[in-house]
């Protein structure tokens, strides 16, 4: 029996699993294992290193729907990333096959509607494994070189997020048809019934796992993305403002080529302005970008400004 109720991290982590007992399974894809007494649920977290905040996030989320995460900063993305790869190992690695070897047990192999049944969950389980392998390739390392500060232009958590499905249509298709079947004897009715009761609990361990990601793991890759290139953005402008020694290895006539170039200068007006030629103007433009890793008279006048160059008043913006 499941209790409708927001669990703070002062509860008993035992409490939890007395009035949630499917949360056990949730315990296995934290990582938290089993033996932790009367701890509270901060303790048995802070004993597992485990996060308490996203660990209650998602608890109180699968158990009661709870999704007004006003602080999705404050979720913690590997946790996160913990959780659904061991989910991913438990259902790949354990549920699948167990469902599988059940319907094999149940089923007369000779008999076409039974083959029939076992091609149809054959479907669905490749399907679900193809997803999860996606995750595993696609979107869990894209997300760690995110947390690593490194960004991919090729791919963001949008596109996961638009292809992002629940459970496939084949798992309808082929519930329906075991509900119709009827094998001959009591026992392999037994044993159907069994296994077809294992596949609805787990396509609803499949759907929660599904709205785990989309409102919990997503948004928060979505804030990641947002922080990631905020951070890339200051870095550059940091590195075009002050770069490390870059100032002091401009030469005067170059730093006169960036005030030409900042005062709207074409090549031959530098040239003549500076009494050069224009092969040297070329050479020192070169040079210039070279040193400072700016190649836009629009970056060269942000770099002029607030290196104290030119006066902003005295700049056409």
């Amino acid at each position: 029996m499941k209790h409708q109720k927001m669990y703070e991290a002062d509860d008993k982590m035992i409490s939890l699993i007395r009035d949630n007992y499917s949360l056990l399974q949730s315990l296995g894809s934290f990582g938290i294992n089993l033996g932790f007494g009367d701890k509270t649920v901060r303790e048995v977290c802070d004993d597992q290193n485990v996060d308490t905040y996203t660990f209650l996030a998602v608890v109180n989320f699968t158990i009661n729907g709870y999704r007004d995460f006003d602080d999705v900063d404050k979720l913690s993305i590997p946790t996160l990333m913990q959780y659904l790869r061991a989910s991913h190992e438990y259902y790949i690695d354990f549920q699948l096959p167990f469902i599988r070897k059940g319907l094999q047990n149940a089923l007369d192999e000779h008999d076409n509607l039974a083959r029939l049944i076992m091609r149809l969950y054959d479907e669905y389980a490749h399907s679900i494994r193809s997803h999860m392998k996606y995750e595993e390739k696609t979107v869990f390392p894209y997300v760690n070189n995110l947390l690593e500060g490194r960004i991919t232009n090729n791919f963001d958590i949008e596109t996961y997020s638009k292809h992002h499905g629940k459970t496939d249509e084949k798992l309808r298709e082929l519930k329906s048809i075991i509900i119709k079947y009827l094998p001959s004897d009591g026992l392999h009715n037994n044993q159907l019934s069994a296994t077809l009761y294992n596949i609805y609990n787990n396509e609803e361990w499949l759907a929660l796992h599904a709205e785990v990601e989309e409102h919990l793991f997503i948004p928060a890759i979505r804030w990641l993305e947002r922080k990631s290139k905020q951070t890339d953005v200051s870095a550059k402008i940091s590195n075009m403002i002050s770069p490390s020694g870059t100032t002091e290895t401009l030469s005067e006539r170059e730093k006169d080529v960036i005030i030409c170039v900042v005062q709207g200068m074409t090549n031959k007006e530098i040239a003549d302005n500076l009494c050069i030629s224009i092969n040297t103007v070329i050479t020192h433009r070169r040079n210039i970008a070279k040193k400072l890793q700016i190649h836009s008279a629009a970056g060269l006048t942000i770099y002029a400004i607030v290196n104290n160059f030119v006066d902003i008043s005295s700049v056409n913006l």
